[in-house]
């Protein structure tokens, strides 16, 4: 008989996994948990079965690669872009204490100046699968709490990649630093980088593309899997660059081509499998004797990862513009570590700045820390509670959480969701009309623009029930959307409608199809810019021909009735057209302005004698005062006047001569 050892490691690797993580769901715990306690099970340290570590930390390198490659995949400029105002000071503010009170655990520990470091850099970090998993099954990743987390997590992930570059400078001595390494270090690095944005940005995209167009969905698995483990195993071999950080170059370049999606779905299972095998490794390196030994060691290192991440990260709202809820809600997402602690801890490992002992220490600590995070989110409403008992600390650690607020009075006001250029408008006009409103955005510069002007406002997520329900909407007269993303437009959509049946609702639209899902959600009128536009050209194409303007406005308004179908199936469309075909043919309205030189100026209607010198009759007059429709025969005629007449065009003509008016 054969023998096969890689195949009965990896059977039973994914048997214990399989079974671990259905015993974690089982109990409500992350199946990382699971994974990790079946990598203890099945390890050197524990009795029973015991798995080849060698063979099995071979194929977690797979699982290092596919994650870091997946990060890079999913690397957002824009993303981050967004949320730069909580993660870009937060992330860097909380990494460095974090950093600091690890560093000083480890001296109390007895542990070097460099283990000191690597432990408080691996705790500084959390683990984006815990995270995304916690926001998600706390209905909080599409909240603007949940994307600023999200961005955080994000500049952790840059942080991670920045300190696999520079970790092998700290190898060089004890609490030394050598410059000449750093240098050279960072001179390959930057031609590895240089390396790949100049050629592979060109050739990658083009050997994913043609293995694409072969038609061949093997070939194109197989050249994603090249790119992937091929670019990160030359960046170690050749230019002495971590296998991770090489996997997060490559993952970069291919979220530049036209296939990024695709080759996303195509590496998911292969991430899932492999990173499973990882965390069955790490579990595997957890040394329970040394742990058994080092209880109090352990929970201090615990206390420090769950409670001391979680009020570090809480105090970042003292100093950043974001409400208390979302820092409470980021403090409970991030008080764990992970898989980017571990990927760091093994650098350590391999670099001599860590023992296998302090290694197990940093491994035991995330099993726990991930175990106890769900317990996290469940105290975030206590918390709240228990710190708006302190008035004074919750102002300033709240006084960016609702600005200019709404009165609690406030009735038949329009809501304006969103502050960008159309929102801009849109509360400028009602402004001016002197018409109640509150606005919700969720730009804090913008809010505090309003503010200064003045204007009820309330920052937030409007797809959030929890900051819509605080404008009034059950005692408003009107709801306009402005956001110009449909799948936000729809959520706010459904909420207002379901808080409100009798609100009026105008969305936008951002595309074609978002016009019949947006009115199926409840809007009462929505509004597609581009289409949009395409009808004005039109409406100023018949007015210009001369039609009618009363009948050209209905048939507009008849189209926005179809929801802007132009195929002019409808009968009231066919109707207007025909109308405003016989409009043309026979009378028509103009509006003409009186210049300051007219002659009639200062004469009543009866004794200008326009119907008789030219045959149009003077229907409104549109003045600073108001509109008089139908001016009797005394109504005098003042400077600046808009006059509205009815004619044919003979007639329109000499009306103007008389007037001396000109077309506003």
């Amino acid at each position: 008989m054969h023998e096969l050892p890689l195949l009965i490691n990896i059977a039973v690797a994914l048997v214990a996994a399989l079974l671990g993580g259905l015993i974690a769901k089982t109990l409500r715990l992350p199946t990382i948990v699971g994974y990790m306690l079946a990598g203890i099970a099945i390890g050197p340290f524990t009795p029973g079965y015991i798995g080849d570590l060698s063979t099995i930390s071979q194929l977690a390198e797979l699982g290092v690669i596919f994650l870091m490659f997946g990060v890079g995949l999913h690397f957002s400029i824009e993303d981050l872009w967004k949320v730069r105002n909580i993660a870009i000071p937060g992330a860097i503010g909380q990494m460095l204490v974090t950093t600091v009170l690890g560093y000083g655990l480890a001296r109390l520990f007895g542990w070097s100046h460099s283990s000191g470091l690597v432990l408080g850099l691996a705790i500084s970090i959390a683990s984006t699968v815990v995270l995304l998993r916690g926001l998600m099954d706390n209905g909080l990743l599409n909240t603007q709490h949940g994307q600023a987390a999200v961005g955080w997590l994000i500049l952790e992930d840059i942080a991670t990649v920045l300190m696999l570059l520079l970790m092998p400078t700290l190898a060089s001595g004890e609490g030394g630093v050598d410059w000449g390494g750093l240098g050279f270090t960072l001179l390959k690095a930057g031609a590895f980088f240089a390396l790949l944005i100049f050629i592979g940005r060109k050739l990658i995209p083009y050997l994913l593309m043609g293995t694409a167009k072969s038609g061949s969905r093997e070939l194109f698995i197989l050249a994603v899997l090249a790119v992937s483990v091929g670019i990160a195993l030359a960046s170690t071999k050749i230019f002495d660059v971590s296998i991770a950080l090489g996997a997060f170059a490559a993952g970069v370049v291919v979220n530049e081509s036209k296939l990024s999606h695709q080759v996303s779905a195509d590496v998911v299972p292969f991430r899932d499998a492999f990173s499973v095998i990882f965390f069955v490794s790490i579990g595997m390196m957890v040394d329970i004797k040394y742990i058994g030994n080092n209880i109090p060691a352990l929970i201090a290192l615990v206390a420090v990862i769950t409670a001391g991440k979680y009020i570090v990260t809480l105090m970042m709202g003292l100093f950043i513009k974001q409400p208390a809820r979302t820092f409470l809600v980021v403090a409970a997402g991030l008080s764990q570590i992970g898989e980017f602690s571990f990927i760091l801890g093994q650098a350590g490992v391999s670099l001599g700045l860590l023992s296998q002992d302090q290694y197990s220490m940093i491994l035991a600590g995330a099993l726990l820390s991930i175990t106890v995070n769900p317990l996290m989110y469940k105290i975030t409403t206590p918390a709240e509670t228990f710190l708006r008992k302190f008035p004074i600390f919750w102002r300033q650690l709240d006084k960016f959480g609702e600005q200019a607020p709404m009165p609690e009075s406030m009735s038949d006001h329009v809501v304006v969701i969103g502050y960008g250029r159309v929102g801009h408008h849109i509360v400028n006009v009602l402004s001016n009309l002197k018409v109640p409103l509150v606005v919700l955005d969720s730009n804090v510069e913008r809010i505090e623009e309003l503010t200064e002007l003045g204007i009820p406002c309330l920052y937030g997520d409007a797809g959030n029930s929890e900051v819509i329900s605080h404008a009034g909407l059950e005692r408003a007269r009107l709801l306009v959307v402005t956001t110009p993303d449909d799948s936000a437009t729809h959520i706010i959509v459904s909420a207002a409608r379901s808080a409100s049946t009798d609100l009026h609702i105008i969305a936008r639209g951002a595309t074609d199809n978002s016009v019949d899902h947006l009115y199926s959600s409840g809007a009462d009128h929505v509004i597609q810019p581009e289409l949009e536009g395409g009808l004005q050209v039109v409406r100023r194409t018949l007015l210009d021909l001369g039609f009618s303007l009363r009948k050209v406005q209905q048939y507009t308004d008849a189209v926005r009735t179809d929801r802007y179908n132009t195929a002019i199936d409808t009968r009231e469309e066919r109707q207007f057209l025909n109308e405003l075909l016989i409009a043309s043919d026979n009378i028509s309205l103009n509006w003409l302005c009186l210049q300051g030189g007219s002659k009639l100026a200062g004469k009543t209607l009866v004794d200008s004698k326009i119907r008789e010198t030219s045959g149009a009759s003077i229907v409104a007059i549109s003045r600073q005062s108001g509109l008089i429709s139908n001016p009797s025969p005394q109504t005098k005629i003042k400077k600046g006047d808009v006059i509205g007449l009815i004619g044919d065009e003979e007639q329109l003509r000499k009306a103007a001569d008389i007037l001396g008016a000109d077309t506003p």
